[in-house]
């Protein structure tokens, strides 16, 4: 979060460019505090998972209970309903994987210290986007030829006046649509929950220090609304983590169904 929030006695409010922390550098090749988070994340989620799993047990500990119940919950709740029973598994440790990286990230936004959600920097979002876009058109291309796979877009049986423009719709659904809302709705969620976060944060902090009485009063407002969002954006970060792997487990298996 910002340490300067007055300009004078001015109140200044959050914006875009609380988002840009560069830490290292400027510009395009700067090294910046979402690039160390999402590193930190990584190191963190290795570390946890060798410790987890390093004395596997029948009857599990703690922490080997943790993460088999996370994995069983995208397991059975996600890969095996969405893709189904015959194909999920190959599928599985890339929707895991999507699952802690972005609830982790996300989980960074509340946590005391690092207070920065890293998917609410676009290109976090866009990277995994574009993974599970090229992935989901190479199974596509695979499964029915490139020729059955544009084919495939319009059903059969349709009038012919309707195909030229249904087959438009489709081509903007598969190819821009898709990719572009699941890496948007990760991002858009965590970019407005952390501004509203900074927003109550420094309005209290603002009125408390910074104004006199009674209007220092009225703080109580903002940071009373600062411990609620908090605990609310608990569960949004759980619920985009779950639905952007939701989302790729539907794609994958939109592209091995027989007909979309």
């Amino acid at each position: 979060m910002r340490v300067n929030v007055v300009a004078g006695e001015t109140f200044v409010p959050p914006s875009g460019e609380d988002f840009w922390q560069p830490l290292v550098g400027d510009g395009a090749f700067a090294l910046t505090r979402p690039m160390v988070l999402f590193l930190l994340s990584a190191v963190l989620i290795i570390t946890v998972m060798l410790l987890a799993t390093r004395r596997l047990s029948v009857v599990p500990g703690k922490g080997q209970w943790i993460l088999e119940s996370a994995y069983g919950f995208v397991r059975n709740g996600i890969a095996r309903d969405m893709i189904g029973e015959r194909n999920f598994k190959p599928f599985l440790p890339l929707l895991f994987s999507a699952f802690i990286v972005i609830l982790v990230n996300n989980l960074f936004g509340i946590i005391p210290v690092l207070q920065y959600p890293t998917m609410s920097r676009i290109g976090f979002p866009m990277a995994l986007a574009l993974f599970v876009y090229l992935l989901y058109l190479y199974l596509g291309i695979k499964r029915r030829g490139l020729g059955g796979y544009f084919k495939g877009l319009v059903p059969q049986g349709l009038p012919p006046f309707i195909v030229p423009l249904l087959f438009v719709l489709e081509i903007i659904t598969y190819f821009f649509t898709r990719p572009v809302t699941l890496a948007l709705r990760l991002f858009g969620n965590m970019f407005a929950g952390h501004i509203l976060l900074l927003l109550m944060a420094l309005a209290g902090e603002y009125l408390l220090l910074h104004t006199g009485f009674p209007t220092n009063v009225f703080s109580i407002g903002p940071l009373v609304g600062f411990f609620l969002l908090t605990a609310f954006e608990l569960l949004i970060e759980f619920l985009q983590a779950y639905i952007f792997v939701l989302l790729a487990a539907f794609y994958i298996a939109d592209s091995l169904a027989d007909e979309h």
